[in-house]
């Protein structure tokens, strides 16, 4: 067996991104051939990238980049098992890396994504694989938006945990910015009250209608109060209808006029929004590995 040098191992390291023993391991297993030592961690890497596919990933972390023109922005979420994950540096830089190459080509597809070159000699799925394979747990890039225009984009980060990117006509960056501020703290599902889905308005409809029957006032008083909560709901689940959150005393339609600016849309992501997670009896669960033994 030859001997492995550390600028053989530092090299496969900057290479791989992979832990120096695991680096070592690999050179001695291919006598020192970098190349071979490559293919070889990228299949072992892959094998158990696979044997993790299945695994709920529900924690991670949302990821937002700019252009320095504010023309335009990506925001994405990328999956992890554990909070624990979604904090280590490793994983926070591919995440990282993968929406600046997402910024970098425009892309809006996540099958077109994963194919595009990250550095190293890796795709971003070869990369992803390969940190499954370092961390041991399943990693997914699970969605990604892009958003391009001739007014400006804005966007908000919240701890790693909430998204926001904003499409604006008029106006300036800091209105922007408190705007994508005001989209994460409330969370409003359109922008405009006109943009309520029928279904949703006559559904919340129903259920106004069948508490006022039961106050036992006139058909008249009835109808005027559904349609005063119709209202009411429009306005909080629409961006323009809401109390702006650094100033309530103002809803977010004032603010806008006041600044001659319009929302056209708005993009949120929430980690694991969606996701149904795995809960597991911790008892039960070691009750049943000692009953099979």
């Amino acid at each position: 067996m030859s001997t492995i040098t550390a600028a053989q191992v530092q090299e496969l390291r900057e290479r791989t991104g992979a832990g120096m023993m695991e680096c070592k391991r690999a050179l001695q297993s291919v006598n020192g051939n970098i190349e071979a030592a490559i293919e070889a961690m990228r299949k072992s890497g892959q094998a158990k990238a696979d044997k993790k596919e299945g695994r709920v990933a529900a924690e991670g972390i949302i990821v937002v980049k700019n252009s320095n023109d504010n023309k335009m922005a990506v925001v994405i979420e990328i999956n992890c098992e554990t909070d624990f994950v979604a904090r280590d540096e490793s994983f926070k830089e591919l995440a990282s890396k993968i929406a600046e190459k997402a910024l970098e080509n425009k892309t809006t597809d996540l099958a077109a994504l994963i194919e595009l070159p990250l550095g190293n000699d890796m795709t971003v799925e070869q990369a992803r694989r390969a940190l499954v394979a370092k961390i041991g747990e399943n990693i997914q890039i699970r969605r990604l938006s892009l958003v391009t225009t001739d007014g400006m984009v804005a966007s908000y980060v919240h701890g790693g945990r909430i998204g926001v990117l904003v499409e604006l006509t008029g106006g300036e960056p800091q209105l922007g910015k408190d705007l994508a501020m005001h989209i994460a703290a409330n969370n409003p599902i359109v922008v405009n009250r006109e943009d309520v889905p029928k279904d949703s308005v006559e559904k919340e409809k129903e259920i106004f209608s069948a508490q006022a029957q039961s106050s036992g006032k006139p058909a008249a008083i009835i109808e005027k109060m559904v349609e005063g909560r119709i209202n009411k709901f429009l306005d909080e689940v629409s961006l323009v209808g809401q109390p702006f959150v650094k100033d309530p005393s103002v809803t977010v339609a004032q603010l806008l006029q006041q600044h001659n600016a319009k929302v056209v849309k708005f993009i949120r992501f929430a980690v694991g929004e969606g996701i149904e997670k795995q809960s597991e009896d911790f008892v039960e669960a070691v009750m049943a590995q000692v009953r099979g033994s």
